[in-house]
């Protein structure tokens, strides 16, 4: 069904469609991590003068911005062999990973952890960048396995 819907096939046939989505899958995924691991950093003890709630303030954002743009053009970069990706293990630990690192950020911003800074902090950032740089890496690996 998804393999043959007008989006996918327009992933398969257009060139430069293709070359677009995956351009803006790189875009994405740049805004996120660069965003991500920055915080992330902070939170593991890196910059201690720069207050962690004004750089949240700053780089979430950029960072939701960035996922949502990678899955939105991953979904399209899916779409182009969906059943390809699916038997793919890397691809389903990729999923997974982003399953992982989304949860893990929506609670700890639920938990208005920024407002009180304790020495707790650098385990969620730690536990937060190697989830991302995970992630990152199984999509990176996706063009090398069968």
């Amino acid at each position: 069904m998804l393999a043959a819907s007008d989006p996918a096939q327009m992933m398969r046939s257009g060139r430069w469609t293709y070359a677009a989505v995956s351009g803006g899958h790189v875009l994405g995924i740049a805004l996120l991590i660069g965003a991500i691991a920055s915080l992330d950093l902070r939170l593991a003890g890196l910059w201690p003068t720069v207050p962690v709630p004004v750089l949240a303030r700053v780089l979430v954002p950029v960072a939701a911005t960035g996922l949502a743009l990678a899955m939105m053009s991953g979904l399209l970069l899916f779409l182009a062999g969906p059943a390809d990706y699916l038997q793919m293990r890397l691809f389903l630990l990729k999923l997974t990973l982003i399953a992982c690192g989304t949860g893990h950020a929506v609670w700890f911003h639920s938990t208005n952890s920024f407002a009180r800074p304790n020495a707790g902090l650098w385990r969620v950032g730690l536990l937060s960048l190697l989830i991302w740089l995970a992630v990152l890496i199984c999509g990176r690996m996706l063009a090398f396995v069968d």
